[in-house]
């Protein structure tokens, strides 16, 4: 799949969208209605209402990449349906992708380390 070299963040629409739009039109609801800025390297991810399809919209510093996927078997696993922005760690966009269930990918927890006195 193509995606944008390093750190990713990765940001989900939790409401379903028309899957007729296109990159502009996704690029569009980004702005206005999430409020949150399409050309910044973020990926977006939306869902359409059938929950065996997915699509991906993010800016990759020379024009917005838009990919579309539909799983053969299965459905993707969603949160529950309301408006609004879900933020997803790498891992759990790469299990989501897979058609896995990302809500069961934690991050590792790290402990700061102790100060010395």
């Amino acid at each position: 799949m193509i995606l944008p070299g390093g750190p990713i963040r990765v940001l989900m629409a939790t409401k379903p969208v028309d899957f007729r739009k296109g990159m502009d039109g996704l690029a569009a609801l980004v702005k206005e209605e999430l409020k949150t800025d399409p050309f910044s390297g973020v990926i977006y991810v939306f869902r359409a209402r059938r929950s065996n399809r997915v699509k991906l919209i993010f800016w990759d510093g020379t024009g917005t990449v838009m990919v579309s996927k539909r799983l053969g078997e299965g459905r993707f696993r969603w949160p529950r349906i309301e408006d609004g922005l879900m933020r997803l760690t790498p891992a759990q966009f790469g299990a989501l992708i897979e058609g896995l269930d990302w809500t069961r990918v934690h991050g590792r927890r790290i402990q700061a380390p102790q100060e010395v006195q």
